[in-house]
């Protein structure tokens, strides 16, 4: 199948500023290379460090105009609030512990929103912000970009079409091993402010990585969880926070779960693993190989489901950009998440009213949800791993 995305080359991109994603940051580049995929919103104004020669040098290498880059984001929301031309979004890419000033600011000065995960590092935090972004009807997108994934939103479908029957266990699992020595100590910047509970919260692994598996057995399945029991540790010497998880699930219903989350595990790069087991069959997604799943069920043939070549869900379908044998890999996915969003956007600017089928990328409450799995990860870890319902 070789059906593109549809698009409309008519309508005006939107525009948007950056907090954070200053020279030697990461994930910064990887938004606006992700936006500009789709040409559906233009970068013009940005505060991309504290340090405010590093926001010059930014500015400059993506061709800001200089009147547009800012010492401070409080300096940014005010000049760029009252322009007649003024930013339709901002993006934050900053580490964890800014988030709830930053998109405050954003949201008190009637702008949209696109954050990093997780949301803030308080529960309390990021429901006030979800409270201020409905008093002033903005859209507010948080970027668990995995989700972007054709293959993902259609097993998402699938599941939701009982193809799997009642859903009785989950086991997933991300493992990485970058931080498997100890790299703070180094100096390297990732791994700093990762580590440092002032900057990172209350968690390092299960709220850099293990919130990604909770947002995305959430959203393939809908499963809400009801109680867990996590045992956070903290495995290489001197490290403030923890580096591997695991966590023990019950979910409303009868459905049970495991999830194991590691920074330390030698030889996984980045090994996002899904695997769920209805009363009828099964599915495996793996994030390193992301254009397949399986499905197997008993007294038939198991499937092994290619993205461009098999026929998706409708949804899903409509996220897929190439050919089959080209691999869509991460960015792809994250731009598919802007697809969504800004999507929504010009429609809301436009004055049309949204729907459930337009808001398909995640939202606030998916934040909330992510920052209260982490703290009740934490809370159960500290008294010694005990069941507690969440």
């Amino acid at each position: 199948m070789i059906e593109g995305q549809e698009s409309d080359f008519n309508a005006a991109p939107l525009t948007y500023g950056m907090v954070g994603g200053g020279q030697g940051a990461f994930i910064g580049d990887v938004h606006r290379k992700s936006i500009a995929m789709d040409g559906k919103a233009v970068l013009k104004a940005g505060c991309f460090s504290t340090d405010f020669n590093n926001t010059l040098i930014t500015g400059k290498s993506l061709g800001l105009e200089k009147s547009r880059l800012y010492r401070t984001f409080e300096e940014m929301m005010e000049a760029e609030s009252k322009r007649t031309d003024k930013i339709d979004f901002v993006i934050i890419v900053t580490p964890n512990n800014t988030h709830f000033s930053i998109a405050e600011a954003v949201l008190q000065s009637g702008i949209h929103i696109v954050c990093d995960k997780p949301l803030t590092t308080d529960s309390k935090d990021a429901k006030n912000l979800e409270k201020l972004a409905s008093e002033k009807d903005l859209l507010f997108c948080v970027t668990y970009a995995y989700t972007g994934y054709p293959v993902v939103k259609h097993i998402r479908d699938q599941i939701a079409d009982g193809k799997l029957g009642q859903i009785r266990f989950v086991h997933a699992e991300y493992a990485q091993d970058w931080l498997a020595s100890p790299l703070e100590k180094t100096g390297q910047k990732q791994s700093a402010w990762r580590s440092d509970p002032s900057k990172a919260g209350l968690s390092n692994c299960v709220g850099d990585i293990g919130s990604h598996i909770e947002n995305m057995v959430s959203y393939m399945t809908g499963l809400e969880i009801q109680s867990l029991c996590a045992r956070l540790d903290t495995l290489v010497e001197d490290r403030l926070l923890d580096d591997n998880a695991s966590i023990l699930l019950n979910y409303k219903g009868d459905a049970k779960g495991m999830y194991w989350s590691s920074q330390i595990a030698i030889g996984q790069d980045n090994g996002f693993r899904v695997r769920i087991y209805g009363s009828n069959g099964s599915v495996e997604w793996a994030q390193e190989n992301p254009n397949y799943c399986r499905f197997s069920y008993l007294k038939k043939p198991t499937e092994i489901i290619s993205r461009g070549r098999d026929q998706l869900s409708p949804i899903a379908q409509s996220f897929s950009r190439i050919p089959s044998g080209h691999p869509e890999g991460y960015f792809e996915a994250f731009a598919n998440i802007y697809a969504a969003f800004t999507k929504a956007l010009r429609k809301k600017k436009a004055g049309k009213p949204l729907t459930k089928k337009d808001m398909e990328y995640p939202g606030v409450k998916d934040g909330i949800r992510g920052v209260r799995f982490i703290e009740k990860c934490v809370e159960s870890s500290k008294k010694g791993a005990i069941w507690i319902n969440v």
